[in-house]
């Protein structure tokens, strides 16, 4: 049986370990998942430990790489043969497939962020360049992000990056330095939630908001305190679907007042991991096909979404 891994923080506590079976018999694949927890900001030996056991493995397809994906970028891209564009800018590797000249990487945040956003907001959300984004965490989920709105025909008024970590700035900086960047760009360090909230309360009515920094999922937590001020209008959202969800917690209680829009990452995991199976696989992700992925995920995990609060699931 063929095996695809999964490389993250809490991988049995994902609803992937239930719903990826289901998606495997639905598409006729015989195939299981193994899940690798490594802990945040694991050493560079850790991780390059994982994909040499994952080269090694005969059984093994291919992985889905979540929170250490700029991590495998830094320890081990010398280990992979083919590397796409993506993974070169951003700096980050989240999709491994085996191939018959070794290993091939993708960054696949760019696509699946602009597939989730999309969804969330429309086709064209930037077209009147009157909102901003402001996205908390330069990780490799925000940057796809930024990447994925600043690579676009429209941008929004202002874009604002922001992370306690210089170096991903230092990378982030680089990446969108490759893009004809026609936002108002703000790349901020921020050393706690005061100066996170302050970047946020500060941004156009009707922006967006997004935690990617991991808090509420990989740590305890929210990047904001509960005495942030939200836009008058904004989405908030959060790149998690599990966890806490302390950020989206503190938007909800300001959903009536403020007239916010409050969502998880349900629909980005799910884009995430339909990618990569696409991918490792050979299977064409149509959106009848994606739609027939979704609603199994749903059923499996008996998720409920309501997109006028906080989705759980």
């Amino acid at each position: 049986m063929q095996r695809l891994y999964f490389v993250g923080v809490s991988t049995a506590a994902s609803g992937i370990m239930t719903i990826f079976p289901a998606w495997a018999e639905a598409l006729g694949l015989a195939a299981e998942m193994r899940g690798v927890d490594l802990p945040v900001h694991a050493p560079a030996a850790d991780v390059r430990g994982v994909i040499s056991a994952l080269a090694a493995d005969p059984y093994a397809v291919g992985a889905l790489v979540t929170t250490h994906k700029a991590a495998v970028w830094d320890a081990a891209s010398d280990m992979f043969s083919v590397l796409d564009p993506w993974a070169r800018l951003c700096r980050e590797v989240s999709c491994i497939a085996m191939r018959d000249d070794g290993l091939a990487g993708w960054a696949k945040d760019p696509i699946t962020a602009r597939q989730a956003y999309t969804h969330l907001l429309g086709e064209d959300p930037w077209r009147s360049g009157e909102s901003d984004v402001v996205c908390l965490g330069a990780g490799g989920a925000g940057l796809a992000l930024a990447v994925a709105i600043l690579g676009g025909k429209h941008h929004p008024r202002r874009f604002v990056l922001a992370d306690r970590d210089f170096g991903r700035l230092d990378v982030s900086r680089a990446a969108l330095g490759h893009l004809a960047v026609r936002a108002d760009l703000e790349l901020v360090s921020v050393s706690g939630p005061d100066q996170a909230a302050a970047l946020v309360s500060a941004a156009a009515e009707g922006s967006l908001i997004v935690n990617a920094t991991g808090m509420g999922k990989d740590s305890p937590g929210s990047p904001v305190g509960s005495d942030v001020i939200f836009p008058q209008g904004a989405v908030a959202w959060d790149l998690n679907y599990r966890g806490d969800l302390a950020f989206l917690n503190v938007a909800a209680g300001q959903q009536a007042a403020r007239g916010l829009v409050v969502e998880d990452g349900w629909r980005y995991f799910l884009h995430g991991w339909t990618e990569v199976i696409a991918e490792v696989f050979g299977v064409t992700m149509s959106p009848s096909v994606f739609a027939q992925l979704a609603s199994i995920a749903a059923e499996v995990s008996g998720r409920q979404q309501n997109r006028a609060g906080v989705s759980r699931g």
